[in-house]
């Protein structure tokens, strides 16, 4: 299936898990679980429609300090499963299907074998050219920006940069992004309409799509008509 003019750069913000799993009756972190499976599916979808970079909203920093010991654990058990199948199985979609893999975030907080698989995974990725997904992970967008200010402070204190060279562009390839293509769509399932924190610099000229279903709920037939809805609109990017 192709559309035309489909968006370059998508965002996802997947939200929903915990709560489709409480009406499961499940543990609420179990619908984490089914999430990451998710993940795959919808890749699958972005493939077909000419989606090249995707953006994957995979854990705050603000849910790192407020969910309990137990869930964020859970959380990086998935983590370590999922990145030991793509560093030891080259059947994975990954490698598949020439999958950059990028982790963006404050990545510090994470536990350090997750960290070390981590960058094996964006090193053995780092020449594949068909496909882009960043995970967004111990990540917020506020402290993105206040980190990228810090390192530009930096050297312009250490004489690397003069003041009157700051640029948009210099603050862009300060981002955890590096300089990456701004997503054109970013999708929030869920029913919830707002950010949180999610790419705010890069979003500025977004354009945003809301789905009610839960992230593990989503529907190929919702998701293709975000799609659609999207290729239909005028950008004008503040003109």
């Amino acid at each position: 299936m192709k559309i035309k003019n489909p968006p370059i750069h998508l965002g996802l913000i997947p939200d929903g898990n915990r709560r489709c799993a409480k009406r499961l009756l499940k543990q609420p972190w179990k619908g984490h679980e089914w999430g990451i499976s998710k993940i795959k599916t919808v890749f699958e979808w972005c493939r077909e429609l000419g989606i090249k970079t995707i953006t994957f909203y995979a854990l705050s920093l603000e849910n790192m300090d407020k969910r309990p010991k137990r869930e964020l654990d859970f959380l990086f058990n998935l983590a370590r499963k999922e990145t030991r199948d793509i560093l030891e199985n080259n059947e994975n979609f990954v490698h598949k299907y020439k999958i950059r893999v990028r982790f963006i975030g404050r990545l510090k907080r994470l536990p350090g074998d997750l960290q070390e698989n981590m960058k094996k995974i964006e090193k053995m990725t780092k020449d594949y050219k068909n496909y882009i997904i960043n995970f967004a992970i111990a990540y917020g967008g506020r402290q993105e920006m206040v980190d990228a200010c810090r390192t530009i402070a930096f050297n312009v204190a250490k004489g690397r940069l003069k003041p009157s060279a700051i640029t948009e562009s210099v603050i862009k390839h300060n981002l955890y992004t590096n300089g990456g293509t701004d997503p054109d769509l970013i999708i929030r399932t869920g029913g919830e309409k707002r950010l949180s924190n999610f790419l705010l610099f890069q979003s500025a000229y977004s354009e945003f799509a809301f789905i009610d279903s839960f992230w593990p709920n989503l529907k190929k037939k919702e998701f293709v008509s975000a799609i659609k809805d999207f290729s239909c609109r005028e950008r004008r990017f503040g003109k």
